[in-house]
């Protein structure tokens, strides 16, 4: 796989420019923790999290080629993944097929069909639904997508860094949660380019990508976190254990409990209701894994929040 480019980044940019919605910011107080931390709200992105900015490329990439059959697109993936992708095949007039398995949430399907999606349900694990997506695909003719494992993807998501940097004046590291792979890969390529350093942080049972760096390569890890809906990736991207070897990366592991802290926290303090993946990037400040220098500028990106409410009462 050729490594991902800051180029293939701003082509992205120009791409999806007026299709997605621009980060918001706003800043943590001076004395909650040290140095001068931003939260970055990429959870109020089109379908709750930043995995529309990498739907978004992909498609509008494809259509830009002419490459977009009329089967349209097909992924395998009931979470943040699958709505994006829902969502940017309807902004090009394509049909959606999704494929989860027959367990998956009611609040999900309904959400998906929302979006106009063609729902299928198989099997009861992911495994299975994939492999009818890939038969499907193979097929029919649709486009196959992935939930974080694509260049076009990774570098949609990676337009969130350049966005950053613009509303927070002499950014000097971005904090950002790891599943898969997609988001960071793209972040840390952007942030490689302007010499902004990037803390990766994980579920400590969710450590694809810190043990593909610790291996040299990708390996499969265990999947058992309260994050684990979106962040359970099992083996993360080779552009993600790539874009860990360049620049300045540190890769951080933080426990659930520090996880299931900062989501409350987020929840007491401002109001914000995010998903648990969202918040493992923040516990790594708020859990002591990662202390920012008092003179440091610091972003922390807040990258979903499909989440049930209730789960943040008491």
């Amino acid at each position: 796989m050729s490594l991902l480019t800051f180029g293939d980044i701003k082509t992205a940019a120009d791409r999806i420019a007026g299709q997605i919605r621009p980060v918001t910011v706003t800043p943590v107080d001076s004395d909650a923790l040290p140095g001068r931390i931003w939260l970055a709200l990429e959870f109020m992105q089109h379908t709750g999290s930043f995995k529309a900015r990498g739907a978004c490329n992909f498609l509008a990439a494809h259509r830009q080629a002419g490459t977009l059959p009329e089967a349209g697109v097909t992924i395998a993936s009931g979470g943040n993944a699958g709505l994006a992708c829902a969502w940017a095949a309807r902004l090009q007039g394509v049909r959606a097929t999704v494929f989860l398995p027959e367990n998956a949430p009611e609040v999900k399907v309904r959400r998906l069909r929302s979006y106009g999606a063609d729902v299928r349900l198989v099997g009861s694990e992911y495994a299975e639904a994939l492999a009818a997506c890939e038969e499907f695909a193979a097929s029919s003719g649709a486009l196959a997508s992935h939930a974080y494992d694509h260049p076009l993807i990774a570098a949609g998501a990676g337009t969130l860094l350049d966005e950053i940097r613009e509303r927070v004046p002499g950014l000097d590291t971005v904090v950002v949660a790891v599943g898969g792979g997609g988001l960071f890969a793209g972040v840390a390529t952007a942030a490689h380019y302007h010499g902004v350093r990037v803390v990766a942080v994980e579920p400590a049972r969710c450590r694809a990508l810190n043990a593909a760096i610790e291996a040299g390569q990708v390996v499969d890890v265990e999947v058992d976190s309260v994050a684990a809906d979106s962040l359970g990736a099992r083996r993360t991207s080779a552009m993600a254990l790539q874009a860990g070897r360049q620049g300045d990366v540190r890769s951080l592991l933080v426990p659930d409990e520090e996880i299931v802290r900062a989501r409350k926290m987020l929840w007491d303090h401002r109001r914000l209701a995010v998903e648990h993946g969202a918040a493992t990037a923040l516990a790594a400040l708020t859990g002591g894994a990662y202390t920012p220098g008092a003179e440091e500028t610091v972003a922390v990106v807040l990258c979903g929040a499909n989440t049930a409410p209730c789960t943040l009462a008491g």
